[in-house]
């Protein structure tokens, strides 16, 4: 993995090893406790995620590994970090090397030799390419955490539409029904984790727009907005008699930096109107 990946991959995915071992492995556990291993002899660790977890068939040690590019020599790695598991904590590993990377998986997934009856070996471990898991299965889940990972999914549907995909997944992201904080801490990553796949220009033009949104939705007259239940009143129509104060808040939400487009559809004002509002 690039050093630029390296440093925060795993601060980047702390936060969705729930979601990551329930989702990609399906796995049931009732327990996770992270193991803190130092692998003295497997040069890159920052990125490594080990979790000894109870399930109903005993415990294991499930270790993650994240790749933004293809490694020839991954299979090396992995066993070694199997056999220092297996040394130290005396867990059976559960392995599974998570690729996020640009370009198709190209590195094996095991290694193996006979020569001989004693002397064989048989070692495997799954591969995961993010890229080939759709939009669609992801979206409308509950696995929040793993949203952070959509500008990198639906390789296929994300060639084909570029920039158009990634404005769709930063809506997906807007519309999760979390608290700002969580979101913005998602949109963060997903926006870090974007630059594997998406020029910077393209990035910035698209995130803009949502952490725009964010400030919008902190501010007093949004939170005034959704306290007085003005949304309902979109799908209720705004009766009679409170243009006034549609007006009033249509200025607000002009001085606050909200899109006209928005402005029209929470307040029902014509577009023509609210622009005649602007200084």
């Amino acid at each position: 993995m690039s050093q630029k990946y390296d440093i925060t991959m795993k601060n980047i995915f702390s936060d969705m090893a729930d979601d990551i071992m329930s989702y990609f492995l399906g796995l049931q556990y009732t327990k996770i406790n992270e193991l803190n291993i130092e692998f003295a002899r497997v040069e890159r660790r920052d990125s490594d995620m080990i979790f000894k977890c109870t399930t109903d068939r005993g415990n294991v040690a499930v270790h993650i590994e994240f790749q933004s590019e293809n490694d020839g020599k991954m299979p090396y790695r992995m066993l070694r970090y199997s056999l220092e598991i297996m040394e130290k904590h005396n867990l059976l590993p559960y392995q599974i090397v998570v690729y996020i990377g640009k370009d198709n998986v190209k590195m094996a997934n095991s290694l193996s030799y006979d020569f001989g009856e004693q002397n064989t070996l048989d070692y495997k471990y799954r591969i995961i390419n993010v890229g080939n898991i759709k939009y669609t299965d992801v979206v409308g889940t509950n696995y929040y955490d793993l949203y952070s990972l959509l500008p990198l999914m639906d390789q296929s549907r994300r060639k084909e539409e570029g920039e158009k995909y990634l404005e769709r997944c930063v809506e997906a992201i807007k519309d999760i029904p979390l608290d700002i904080n969580k979101k913005k801490d998602i949109a963060f990553k997903a926006e870090i984790l974007s630059g594997i796949v998406y020029k910077r220009e393209v990035i910035e033009k698209v995130f803009s727009e949502v952490v725009k949104m964010f400030r919008i939705e902190e501010s007093e007259t949004y939170k005034m907005i959704i306290e007085k239940g003005i949304e309902k009143g979109i799908e209720k129509g705004i009766e009679k008699g409170e243009k006034e104060k549609s007006i009033k808040i249509a200025k607000k939400l002009l001085e606050e930096g909200m899109d006209i487009d928005k402005i029209a559809k929470i307040t029902e004002l014509a577009k023509e109107e609210i622009k005649k509002l602007i200084n």
